[in-house]
């Protein structure tokens, strides 16, 4: 059973390796918030503005250029409608970010117990063939131990960069997520400002 729970311990590392290294790349911060989208944003002062916005945002396939992109089209919708629309697509977005954090968290929760499992049952078969032997010789003992634990071990050494890795996705998930709010925000504020979507949705 012993070499059983390091099969699954090097499966569970590839497996922890994978989504740490996919993660890394689609949560890089210009990848999910283009700078020239937020300089669109910037520029985005008046509904005249507003298709110059889309055509950066249909050049730049991302989270926040897909939500402005929305934002755009409902902007005939009364605020209130158009806010609850973004909200919705917005936490979609987000689960897509956080796609893959979940295999972390639960590689973090397992690794350790495999190798437990690893170290208890080397250590049931250590001690079992020390029964059946009668005798006790404490050198090799000792050494069987020592190679015991390196289930535990190697449970500990994926978790740890496992937990690092989900933490730090964690934070950047809800950096992100906040930026795209605030530009967000500030489109729809300055495109309702002072009536602006509803005159237009009585022309």
């Amino acid at each position: 059973m012993e070499p059983v729970v390091y099969v699954l311990l090097f499966i569970t590392s590839v497996v922890g390796l994978t989504f740490i290294v996919e993660r890394g790349f689609a949560l890089r911060w210009r990848r999910v918030v283009p700078s020239d989208i937020e300089a669109a944003v910037e520029s985005c002062q008046t509904p005249e503005d507003v298709p110059m916005l889309r055509r950066v945002c249909q050049q730049h396939n991302s989270p926040i250029s897909r939500l402005l992109l929305l934002a755009a089209e409902h902007l005939d919708w009364p605020k209130a409608e158009a806010i609850d629309a973004l909200q919705s697509r917005a936490r979609q977005e987000v689960a897509r970010l956080e796609r893959g954090l979940v295999v972390l968290e639960i590689i973090v929760g397992i690794a350790p117990l495999l190798g437990l499992v690893g170290t208890i049952l080397g250590m049931m078969t250590a001690f079992g063939n020390v029964g059946k032997a009668g005798q006790i010789d404490p050198a090799e003992l000792a050494k069987g131990i020592s190679l015991i634990l390196r289930a535990t071990l190697f449970g500990l050494l994926i978790a740890i960069p496992s937990l690092i890795f989900w933490s730090y996705y964690t934070k950047k998930v809800e950096s992100v997520a906040v930026e795209m709010e605030s530009l967000c925000d500030e489109f729809l504020r300055r495109q309702y400002r002072e009536g602006v979507g509803n005159s237009k949705a009585k022309s």
